[in-house]
């Protein structure tokens, strides 16, 4: 061995060699060949720092999202990831061995052997799997107006809107019942809105329904809605001990970048609002990775940005680490890049000038080393392979490492329908989320509320017409009192006197 070797494998083993519990990400690599028994080592205190995985189309980053994923079920980790092209469902059943991965484990210094691991499928679309759906109620008017992209004046309408819901115990569940509200307050209480609350502009509802309306498009109903999926789902084991790793399949959304980041800004916020303060812990106790993480940054406004980035900077400290998956690390806006102290870099392609440009700036982002000349190694790295660099268990960056990647252990392909549906019928969260539940709210009690007040209106006229009436005859009155939707509305009413009515939800609204 050469004393640059001697130097790289004491650099390395010093720099990957933690106290704590750790996984094994793969062999270190030094002039194109791994360094026998030379691990690449992650500590699991450090992965609630967030991280990024970047490369070309090709390059391996969904296997290395796959293989992350498998040693943190294996050490009680829960995990939910984001499977944007449907190519992940194989981590359920149990690999196949080929010489190649043997000859790959053989080099890293760890066998390889076939794994499968447990598995929940989820949901937001039409997708088949367990449904995820939040209230506009849990939204709050703060995180619906950033949503919705809105201006000053446009939130503070909103704001009246939910004030009003919240006077007159109308829930807000579902994207039919905030519509129904802003209609109302703009029309038949228009006002009695202004008079305690201040003017309704017309216009201004319009753009907010407009809004509404593009959102919608982007298949938000199926979204928005109970019953509400609990974050604290996420947290459980399976019976032998390993973290469950949730599959939220989105390979209908690529053209629904604006659902895709509404929905993950409400799980984030979520998450940090539910999830108790952990301090430092000896490993999370959830990870998130975001594949083609450009999707929530595409079309995000500049007030979105800003609450995924203080999100980002916040969610560590309740025990969730976030990986960011994408082809190029200028993908990510430099507010979130800066907060990720992991970063798995693949290969990138260099084809055009800016192409070369971008990567000399990738280059500059990593730790300078005397071993790899980064720059020109960021285009050469192998499938399978990744440059490497993260944070220690002191929080300060590990030597730059070129990286031969374990292979997984389970299937590193789509499983087929009968094997899908086969998953399905032991899931433990389909019976509870995907149970239809529209109960009553405010785009119901609204249409009761317009219903009684016209047919209030009709008994003096009955009687005008049928002056002969009968005392045995009820009067159109008398009939409207004595109907479900009149008890319906009596009740409501009561229950508002009695300060007992409110919204049905466990979760407080969120206020960011």
């Amino acid at each position: 061995m050469t004393q640059n070797q001697n130097a790289f494998t004491e650099a390395i083993r010093q720099g990957y060699e933690f106290k704590g519990s750790s996984i094994v990400l793969g062999g270190a690599i030094l002039h194109g060949e791994a360094v026998e028994g030379l691990q690449v080592k992650a500590p699991l205190k450090m992965l609630n720092r967030h991280g990024l995985i970047a490369g070309a189309t090709g390059s391996g980053k969904t296997k290395t999202l796959q293989g992350l994923a498998e040693r943190l079920s294996d050490n009680g980790v829960a995990v939910l990831m984001m499977d944007v092209k449907g190519d992940l469902s194989g981590i359920s059943q149990a690999g196949n061995s080929h010489p190649k991965i043997e000859e790959r484990q053989q080099k890293i210094g760890i066998p390889w052997r076939a794994e499968a691991y447990p598995v929940e499928f989820l949901t937001i679309s039409n997708e088949q799997g367990v449904r995820m759906r939040a209230t506009i109620s849990e939204f709050g008017p703060v995180l619906l107006s950033k949503i919705l992209d809105l201006n000053e004046t446009q939130q503070g309408m909103v704001a009246l809107a939910f004030k009003y819901c919240d006077d007159k115990a109308l829930p807000l569940l579902d994207i039919k019942d905030f519509r129904a509200v802003l209609q109302h307050i703009s029309g038949d209480a228009k006002n009695e809105v202004q008079q305690k609350y201040g003017l309704i502009s017309t216009a201004t509802i319009g753009t907010i329904m407009r809004k509404l309306l593009e959102l919608e498009q982007q298949g938000a109903e199926l979204f928005f809605g109970e019953r509400s999926f609990d974050v604290e789902d996420f947290l459980r084991l399976s019976p032998e001990g390993k973290g469950i790793i949730h599959l939220l399949r989105l390979t209908d959304i690529q053209s629904k970048p604006k659902l895709f980041s509404t929905f993950m800004l409400c799980l984030l916020a979520e998450i940090y609002e539910k999830y108790p303060e952990r301090g430092d812990m000896e490993q999370p106790e959830l990870v998130i990775f975001i594949d083609e993480a450009h999707l929530i940054f595409k079309e995000a406004s500049k007030a979105l940005l800003d609450q995924i980035e203080a999100i980002v900077k916040l969610i560590r400290s309740k025990g969730v680490g976030i990986f960011f998956c994408t082809q190029n690390p200028g993908d990510i806006p430099d507010a979130v890049l800066s907060q990720l102290g992991f970063k798995i870099q693949h290969a990138l392609r260099a084809f055009t000038a800016k192409d070369r440009k971008e990567i000399k700036q990738v280059a500059e982002n990593y730790p300078t080393s005397p071993f790899y000349a980064t720059e020109e190694l960021l285009t050469s790295v192998g499938i399978g392979e990744a440059i490497i660099t993260m944070l220690n268990e002191k929080g300060t960056p590990t030597p730059l490492v070129h990286c031969l990647l374990q292979a997984p252990r389970s299937r590193m392909d789509v499983i087929s329908e009968a094997e899908m549906q086969q998953i399905l019928k032991k899931s433990q969260l389909l019976m509870k989320y995907n149970e239809a539940i529209d109960r009553e709210s405010a785009f119901e009690m609204l249409q009761q509320k317009v219903s009684f007040q016209r047919h209030f209106e009709e008994p003096k006229n009955l009687d005008r017409r049928q002056p002969g009436r009968t005392r045995t005859e009820e009067s159109t009155f008398e009939t409207v009192m004595k109907s479900p939707v009149t008890n319906t509305i009596i009740r409501e009413v009561t229950r508002g006197l009695l300060g007992v009515l409110g919204f049905q939800t466990t979760k407080r609204r969120r206020e960011f």
